[in-house]
């Protein structure tokens, strides 16, 4: 499985953010629209990720406020990204050598999407469980009610 496979089910809402936009404007966002990270982008450029993580030490930095901090001051600016042709299980390896929660899919210098550990998480169940689903069907006779545990 592909990360494009992840997007083309996850759709392609993008949720983005100034580096030189106010911090607390950005977690509004974040808190509105339920999501954990905003990309970071400039000039039509990536230039970081936004995240809770980010969000919370540089609240915790800054004595318990955001005060006037600016996007650029929290953000991750080496963000990890992937590409629409990266494998699942690289994705999946990448994210938890660097305790990401979540990966910017870019395609020639284009961002495309985000992807989450959930995303992935997702993905990999629904795999499982489809391929579970066959392995039962070639299975001849296998109980009805075993099937269900």
């Amino acid at each position: 499985m592909k990360v494009s496979d992840i997007l083309r089910v996850k759709g392609n809402t993008l949720f983005t953010v100034s580096p030189d936009e106010p911090l607390a404007k950005a977690a509004k966002v974040m808190a509105e629209e339920d999501i954990g990270s905003l990309v970071v982008m400039e000039h039509g450029d990536l230039v970081g990720m936004l995240t809770f993580r980010e969000l919370i030490f540089s609240v915790v930095r800054n004595g318990g406020s955001v005060g006037q901090m600016l996007v650029r001051t929290a953000m991750d600016d080496a963000p990890m990204t992937c590409t629409l042709a990266t494998e699942l299980d690289e994705v999946r390896r990448m994210m938890l050598e660097r305790h990401a929660r979540y990966m910017p899919v870019i395609d020639e210098r284009r961002l495309m999407g985000v992807i989450s550990l959930y995303d992935v998480a997702k993905a990999v169940v629904d795999s499982q469980n489809f391929e579970n689903k066959l392995l039962k069907a070639y299975i001849r006779d296998w109980p009805a009610d075993k099937a269900k545990a």
